[in-house]
């Protein structure tokens, strides 16, 4: 991370010149990993970035570089603040083919294996979670200078980077969508009275979040602070936090008493026990859009069986015990009983529509107006591994068809024949997106139509795809 700007050279001895500019370079870095690297190394590569950015401006001053293509390397260029650049370079994959007569093996790598869109997200997605926690770069510069924002990004990057596992990285890092969990009316009109209910009772509460099993229910935030807040919920809070699934009212664990109700809360930040005398009441905070500006907020995470409540307050604030116990008392009992209402709903849906059968396709859903998601490709994915039920080969043709979408405006399908006898088919229509993966070795391309037709008519019979 660094900044890009005029170097100002003063007439002096060439010497002296050299050491200025030296030191002018030297103090352009902001942040540089791996931290070992030999100083003249990162004043060399910042100045073959800035070097590239400047030179590709001249053909398009408003769209700089994005990525740089080496045999070695893949770079990837963002400028998130003006005057700030961030620059990711990733390692091409390489296999060594042997060679006869005892001669060392020859290094191939494979340039093409890298998607441009899947890494150029993850990039992004680095200064949005650095921008959640920490505000702005200038933020930082007009508070503290040069000095306070260095700090601020070797506390944040130095933890985010050694959670990021590039090789997990796939089609839905590009699209950072949320996944909804589907419910009934009459029990989401019970988590919408239940937000009012505790809105209304605590009045410090500016915006909820409810989540149920990983996935979102309701959010009274903007969609793009829902969509960063909910990828840290899920790739980095939940899974610190992990507790089994409990199912409707009967549980294993020791339940508090809240006058006659049943009672699995606590907190996920801030006091890990309300009883501890020595506890102490500092929450996470967060930095939401606000118009033009931004609003900083106490992030309150709280848990009861597989429910997860978001409560975000102001953070001129001083959040007391009293406040704490106020709400552990109110949400606590509320949530456990909703958790296992949920729970309920759910297994009597999934008995209802029967044992679930190993179908004959895949696919992931993507809907950009609402950010939601859905996939039947990945069993899991977290911020440390994506375990995907499809060989890696075909996640890169639904990426290659991801950027064909990208190229034009109008809606399309491309079906592809895969190497390994699989169908894979693309389907872009009115903001949604479509991907389908089939496992039918003698099937041609007017049956495959009429497969992914059948899938659009009994997974997504309330949303319409062009024929």
């Amino acid at each position: 991370i660094a900044t890009v700007g005029a170097d100002i050279i003063t007439q002096e001895s060439d010497l002296k010149q050299c050491s200025l500019k030296f030191l002018l370079e030297e103090k352009k870095i902001l942040f540089y990993h791996p931290c070992d690297v030999e100083k003249n190394e990162k004043i060399r590569n910042v100045g073959l970035c800035e070097a590239i950015v400047q030179f590709t401006r001249t053909f398009c001053p408003t769209k700089p570089a994005k990525s740089l293509h080496t045999q070695k390397n893949r770079q990837f260029f963002f400028e998130p603040e003006d005057n700030f650049w961030i620059v990711m370079v990733v390692r091409n994959p390489m296999i060594e083919k042997p060679n006869k007569d005892g001669k060392p093996p020859t290094i191939e790598y494979q340039e093409e294996e890298i998607l441009d869109t899947v890494y150029g997200a993850v990039l992004r997605q680095c200064y949005s979670m650095y921008k959640l926690f920490n505000g702005t770069f200038g933020r930082a510069m007009e508070a503290g200078g040069v000095e306070l924002l260095t700090q601020k990004l070797e506390k944040f990057f130095y933890r985010y980077l050694q959670t990021l596992h590039l090789q997990s990285c796939d089609l839905l890092d590009v699209f950072g969508g949320i996944s909804f969990f589907p419910l009934d009316k009459m029990t989401y009109l019970k988590i919408q009275s239940f937000v009012n209910r505790v809105e209304e009772s605590l009045s410090l509460v500016k915006y909820t979040a409810f989540l149920y099993n990983d996935q979102l229910i309701w959010s009274g935030l903007e969609q793009d602070d829902m969509r960063i807040l909910y990828k840290y919920l899920t790739t980095s809070l939940f899974p610190r936090h992990s507790e089994p699934e409990l199912a409707g009212r009967d549980s294993p664990l020791r339940p508090e008493v809240a006058g006659n109700l049943l009672h699995y809360g606590r907190f996920l930040t801030g006091p890990a026990n309300l009883k501890d005398p020595e506890a102490k009441f500092r929450f996470p905070k967060i930095f939401v859009n606000k118009e033009d500006s931004y609003e900083e907020l106490h992030l309150i995470v709280y848990k009861a069986m597989s429910a997860a409540a978001c409560f975000m307050i102001s953070a001129s604030v001083e959040l007391t015990r009293e406040f704490c116990e106020q709400l552990d008392s109110l949400v606590g009992p509320q949530l456990t009983l909703l958790a296992s209402d949920i729970c309920e709903q759910f297994n009597i849906n999934r008995r209802i529509s029967g044992p679930d059968k190993e179908p004959q396709f895949k696919f992931i859903y993507f809907n950009h107006m609402n950010l939601a998601e859905k996939s039947t490709i990945h069993m899991r994915k977290t911020a440390s591994v994506s375990l995907t039920s499809v060989h890696p080969d075909l996640m890169k043709i639904l990426g290659d068809i991801n950027c064909d979408f990208a190229r034009v405006d109008e809606d399309e399908e491309i079906i592809v024949k895969a190497m390994t006898d699989y169908w894979v088919v693309g389907k872009k229509s009115d903001q949604r997106e479509l991907y389908v993966i089939l496992n039918q070795k003698n099937a041609n391309l007017i049956e495959v139509n009429e497969e992914v037709k059948r899938l659009c008519a009994t997974q997504f019979n309330n949303i319409f795809f062009l024929d």
